[in-house]
């Protein structure tokens, strides 16, 4: 192994094979990663002005908009009756759809949104479907960052607690 004099210079080849001081590592951390800080604007990097274009799918700002009204207090389910038979078959499997019960309309800066959903009773539900439009609304124009025309509500039913349990009807057969 070749050793070299301190006053000359490496090549550059050298310099990329050559060791570099190991970082001092937290006692008891195993990620490479750091976790502690949350979305800060410090991780911008400084071309962030850099030209390009942003395409953001449909389906998107539909599961946007479906976690914003799943999240409403009042809001039993989402979709019509298919849609939540459907649904209920997915959720056995883990594949449950987000975005069911919704529909979007995505333009390069404005969106439109149709959302289905099941009132539980005894929400009012004027004041649900109103809670859904601004959750919806404003859940897709901070994350997603378009300008929302409007939201459709459209209020499919309404779930009575205890309508699910067949176990207090009596038979009609023997």
């Amino acid at each position: 192994m070749a050793t070299q004099d301190q006053n000359t210079a490496a090549t550059p080849a050298e310099k990329e094979l050559a060791p570099t001081p190991a970082a001092p590592k937290a006692q008891g951390s195993t990620s490479r990663v750091d976790r502690s800080s949350s979305f800060s604007s410090s991780r911008i990097p400084a071309d962030a002005d850099a030209a390009g274009k942003t395409v953001i799918a449909d389906g998107v700002v539909a599961k946007v908009a479906g976690i914003a009204a799943r999240e409403v207090a009042g809001v039993f389910a989402l979709g019509g009756g298919g849609a939540r038979a459907f649904g209920a078959i997915r959720d056995v499997i883990n594949a449950t759809d987000l975005a069911q019960g919704v529909k979007v309309e995505v333009g390069e800066t404005q969106a439109a949104a149709d959302i289905t959903i099941v009132v539980e009773y005894p929400a009012p539900i004027q004041e649900v479907a109103n809670n859904v439009r601004a959750a919806v609304a404003g859940a897709i124009t901070r994350l997603v960052g378009l300008e929302v025309v409007e939201v459709n509500v459209e209020v499919n039913d309404v779930h009575v607690p205890g309508d699910d349990t067949a176990e207090n009807e009596e038979s009609r057969v023997s």
